[in-house]
């Protein structure tokens, strides 16, 4: 009875611990059966029978055989070994932050933190670390957390991101970065993060995003971005983002000029293969004041190509003529009538002119309905025709029935004058 006692109690003990703990504890029954390994346990959680008495003796630390000879308690070894895994397991979660061992999250939120503990367990898969007061963030503070899947950071005071910060977390699917003071990201910063699914960096005082930010992130489905100080945004950022679905650029002071004609491009493509993307109110100019960016006409922005046409034979007026420019004729030779350039290496560079997608669209109907239009026409007139024609056809042969008849009449009349004439 005094065995199954202890055997129940044991089971409470594996079942507080939790299922990982029944596992290596299995693991370890079956090393001791099959081999001879040894352990360091603390001398306080192995206590050795003395021989001859009740009471027992703390063993001195030390290295002692899994293939537990008799002598030893097994109390007291499965003692040892529950404790260890105890510690491993409950200890690890940091002060005041509150674990879930099934889950392996972590939730540190609200309570005011100015630094991220720094015990914190290794399989994390969720950090929550919103509503505290951290400011910055060094460069290995999630260093060796490689299991984290959730990370938010959402409502505190980051100003600054270090371009290395997030390297070690490969796994990450949700980074949240909401209601932050962060003016500006790094190219390299989520060069690591290539799960990513989730990136929300609204609420924040972004001004530009670096091109090659988003470069390897082709998994992302929902990016934020509102409430920033975005103006203007490159088309060539978001060209990567392949699998987007989700797009929010809403409450940003937009300035609807030429700096944003080919992102419009992009979006138009965004919105034609299935994204989904909120307003984009113009602040600037003031013709274009309160309205959305996406339908605004792409015919608006026609006075930006002869814009740059203006810009590129300005700027090629100062710097000289590209096939001549920075070559000087040697000074020992005679002067001697310049050759003609070839037109390919003095020609200037046809500029890249993104394609509209709504005007391919409308120029796609527009010359759907005409050809239906003259296919309607050329089917009409081929009708008429045949009608005519087959009209005509009955007519002649009319016609040619009554031409005998009409005859004999004739020379009927005609014997009647010559015997009228005759008398």
């Amino acid at each position: 009875m005094a065995s199954m006692k202890n055997v129940s109690s044991l089971i409470r003990m594996l079942d507080q611990v939790g299922l990982e703990m029944v596992l290596r504890f299995h693991l370890l029954l079956n090393l001791i059966s099959e081999e001879n390994i040894s352990i360091e346990c603390p001398p306080e959680f192995l206590r050795v029978p003395g021989r001859g008495s009740e009471t027992d003796i703390l063993r001195p630390a030390g290295i002692f055989p899994l293939s537990y000879p008799a002598s030893y308690d097994v109390t007291s070894f499965l003692t040892c070994w529950l404790s260890i895994c105890a510690a491993d397991t409950l200890l690890t979660c940091p002060s005041s932050c509150k674990c879930n061992s099934s889950s392996l999250e972590v939730d540190c939120s609200g309570l005011g933190l100015t630094t991220i503990p720094s015990d914190i367990p290794l399989d994390t898969q969720t950090l929550l670390l919103l509503n505290n007061k951290l400011t910055t963030l060094s460069g290995p503070v999630f260093a060796n957390l490689s299991a984290l899947h959730y990370l938010d950071l959402s409502h505190n005071f980051l100003d600054l991101l270090p371009q290395d910060v997030f390297r070690d977390l490969v796994n990450l699917t949700d980074l949240h970065l909401r209601n932050n003071s962060i003016r500006t990201l790094d190219k390299p910063l989520l060069q690591r993060t290539v799960l990513l699914r989730r990136l929300d960096l609204s609420l924040n005082g972004l001004s530009q995003l670096p091109t090659g930010l988003f470069d390897d992130l082709t998994a992302l489905h929902v990016l934020s971005l509102r409430s920033n100080r975005l103006q203007n945004l490159d088309r060539e950022t978001f060209e990567p983002l392949v699998r987007l679905q989700k797009l929010q650029l809403g409450d940003n002071p937009w300035e609807c000029d030429c700096n944003l004609r080919d992102f419009k491009h992009w979006m138009e493509w965004f919105s034609y293969r299935g994204g989904k993307i909120d307003g984009l109110e113009c602040t600037l100019p003031k013709e274009l004041r309160g309205k959305d960016m996406r339908m605004v006409p792409m015919e608006m922005f026609n006075y930006c190509s002869q814009v740059e046409d203006e810009n590129i034979s300005s700027s090629a007026d100062q710097a000289g003529t590209p096939c001549t420019k920075g070559r000087m004729p040697p000074l020992s030779e005679p002067k001697a009538e310049p050759e003609p350039e070839s037109s390919t290496e003095c020609s200037q560079k046809q500029r890249y002119r993104p394609v509209s997608v709504r005007r391919a669209i409308g120029t796609v109907i527009i010359a759907g309905v005409v050809c239906g239009i003259v296919c309607i026409m050329m089917v009409v007139a081929a009708a008429y025709g045949c009608i005519y024609a087959s009209l005509m056809a009955k007519y002649h042969r009319e016609l040619k029935r009554r031409q005998p008849l009409m005859g004999d009449t004739e020379g009927e009349h005609e014997e009647q004058k010559q015997i009228s004439s005759v008398a």
